[in-house]
Order: structure tokens, then sequence, then C-alpha cells
């Protein structure tokens, strides 16, 4: 594989906190580094760009690596989901969604570097969000016929798994994303045109039982992920009106029925169609596109979910337009993916759930049709 390396340009934030954001490898134990991933989505060639983590939490220069596929291409957000670049449970493998050619590529991942292991068709039309729990994987595609389609997971490659294919409410119901309970016993998915939460039973060969359908408490349901202590995170974009995203949580019930344990809490921004959990399950984190901001909430046992103070915890420069969001794996950083102006963001998590803001790292096409991101 052809792997090309290019320095980008960074701008960091004025801020007394900012550190610098590009440094020089020392040494080639790539297997132990940490790294940043995001996704171009671009309609010829779709490439994962990779960036070394530093403790500091700095990123270093990218590396390119094709997936073998096409994505959407477009401006800002074309896909409208979460989840199309979906790093699995341990980290060791890295699963693309490529849109504009209907496939997932896997690519086997050693520190901030990848070798594509697998391309293999997603069962359906533009995929636009992936979900792995074990070694079972399901992708969703979103065009015509809405679906969910599930796959083995082995040895880097993927397997369909017979009579797996699961349809969702109805056709072009717009849906955001796919997402595994953390026991594996619950697949999740969101429909935007409906505002309604899928939930899948998962059988032991790995197929789904019939969905139960439930209508989101929120308006403008968007994504959703679980916390580790099994509590179902939904972002929702809200109405017309400014700043009125919000993010509620829920249990599932034995029947598949979603019960709101907190209910449309305000995140003080615009267009939140993101969140991320920290690998504690202590807080989640929810992206605010419209206003460039993230919002921050402390996740109680029970699952509720209580503003960090202030709620507004992280902002990016005016019309970034941060899109997804991504959690470091020891739970140190979170990197926005900013879709508007062509830029990472990154945020040191502190103690109390507050994020002191590293600034951008900029050099991705802006406007572009980025989607994805994720870091390990």
């Amino acid at each position: 594989m052809q792997v090309v390396y290019k320095a980008l340009a960074i701008s960091a934030l004025a801020t007394p906190a900012a550190l610098p954001l590009v440094a020089s490898a020392q040494d080639d134990n790539f297997a132990a580094h940490h790294a940043v991933f995001v996704m171009t989505n671009d309609a010829d060639t779709n490439e994962i760009q990779s960036y070394e983590r530093l403790p500091n939490g700095t990123l270093l220069r990218a590396h390119r690596y094709h997936t073998g596929g096409r994505g959407s291409g477009g401006t800002v957000d074309p896909l409208a989901s979460q989840g199309s670049l979906t790093l699995s449970d341990d980290g060791s493998l890295l699963f693309a969604a490529n849109a504009g050619s209907g496939s997932v590529s896997v690519f086997r991942v050693f520190g901030d570097r990848l070798f594509l292991s697998d391309e293999a068709p997603s069962g359906g039309s533009e995929p636009n969000s992936i979900a792995q729990h074990g070694n079972v994987l399901y992708v969703l595609n979103t065009a015509g016929s809405s679906s969910v389609v599930g796959f083995r997971v082995r040895n880097g490659k993927l397997t369909r798994i017979p009579d797996s294919q699961r349809f969702l409410s109805a056709n072009f119901v717009e849906p955001g994303s796919v997402a595994f309970s953390k026991d594996g016993r619950y697949l999740v998915v969101t429909e935007k045109t409906t505002n309604n939460i899928d939930v899948f039973r998962v059988e032991s060969d790995g197929t789904l039982a019939p969905k139960t359908v439930n209508h989101a408490v929120g308006a403008g349901t968007f994504s959703a992920l679980f916390a580790p202590n099994g509590a179902l995170l939904v972002s929702e974009t809200g109405t017309s009106a400014p700043n009125s995203s919000t993010i509620s949580s829920y249990a599932i019930g034995s029947d598949g029925k979603l019960l709101p344990i907190s209910a449309q809490v305000p995140t003080l921004g615009g267009a939140n169609c993101w969140n991320v959990v920290t690998p504690d399950g202590r807080f989640v984190y929810a992206s605010n596109a419209g206003s460039s901001s993230i919002a921050g909430f402390a996740i109680g046992q029970q699952g509720n979910l209580t503003p960090i103070s202030g709620t507004v915890v992280g902002l990016n420069p005016a019309n970034s337009a941060n899109l997804d969001v991504a959690v470091s794996q020891d739970g140190a950083y979170l990197y926005s993916l900013n879709g508007g102006s062509g830029a990472i963001g990154i945020f040191k998590i502190e103690r109390d759930g507050h994020l002191t803001n590293f600034g951008t790292l900029r050099g991705l096409p802006a406007g572009a049709g980025l989607n994805g991101i994720a870091a390990n």
C-alpha cells in the first residue's frame, strides 16, 4: 500500500494554555503510538488521514491511506451521521464507510499506521455509520430502502452474516447512527425524518430480532451511543429556534422499549448532532456545530445527565462547524472534526469535565465533505 507523507500547516488559537501543535518524531516505534484518524469522504478516492498523538495531546504530520473506495463528496456534513469512521473495541481495527462505492473498509491499526485489510460491499446503498461489538459488525445503509446489514469480523476480514439485513421503519428515513449496547444485546438506529429510535435485540447467531420502534422524546433526534453503565445517550438538534439543541438519556427495557431518564437537557447551542463518552463513563460531550461549541454533562449511575458548570465547556473558532467528536483512549483529550474550517479542534479534558482549548490543527480541506473522526 502506498503511504503518502504530507506536512500540514497549523494554526493555533491565541490562548494561554495553547501548546505547539506539531512536533518531530524521535523514533520509529510507531506501534506504541496513539493517533487521531479523520476520513476525507472524497468522491474520487476516499482517504484516512492519520495523526500521531503525543502524550501532551499535540498532533504530528498526517499520513494518508486510501480506503480502496469512494466517499460521497459534498460540502459540510454530507453523510449527516455519527460513526462513519469507527475503531474496534480493542482499538486494533479501524472501519470506514465508503458512501460513494457502497462498501466498508477495514484497516489494521498499529499506533498511527494503518494497513488495509479488507473492503467489502455494505449490502445496501450509501453506508454512513458502523457499529462493532466483539466479532459482529453492523453497517447502516441510508439510501433508498434504509437498512442495517451484519458481518462477522475475523482476522481483519468481513463475512456477511446470512439473513442479517433488517429494514428500518420506512424508506428514506435518513438514519443518523447505529450503535451496540455495551453488552452487545441490542443494536440501536436513529431515524432523523421520523424522529424514531429503532431497537433490535441481537440473536446468538448475530442476526437481529424484529425491531421495536420508539418515538424519541426530543425534537431532531440525530445520533445515539451507549455509556458504559448502559444508558443510551441521544443528541437532538432541536427545533428551528436558536440554540434549541438538547440531549437525552434512556434505559432499554427487555421488550426493546426506551424509558427516558433525562429528557431534553439543553446543550445551550445549535445543531447538536454528535456526542462522545469518556472511557470511564463519567462525562458525555455534545458537539454544537451551529454555534461552534461543545457542551459537557456528568453521567449519573442511573444514566441521569447533569450539566457541567456552564454547560458549554469548549469553544472552537467561529464558523468551525465542529461535526463528529472523539476522545482519546486514555480519556485525556477530546478532538473535534471542524468540517467548515478544515481543522481539528484539540481540547484537554480536566478532572472536573471542563475542557482546556489547545488550539486547532489546520490543513484539511475546508467545506469539502469531511466526515468521521476516531482516536486511540
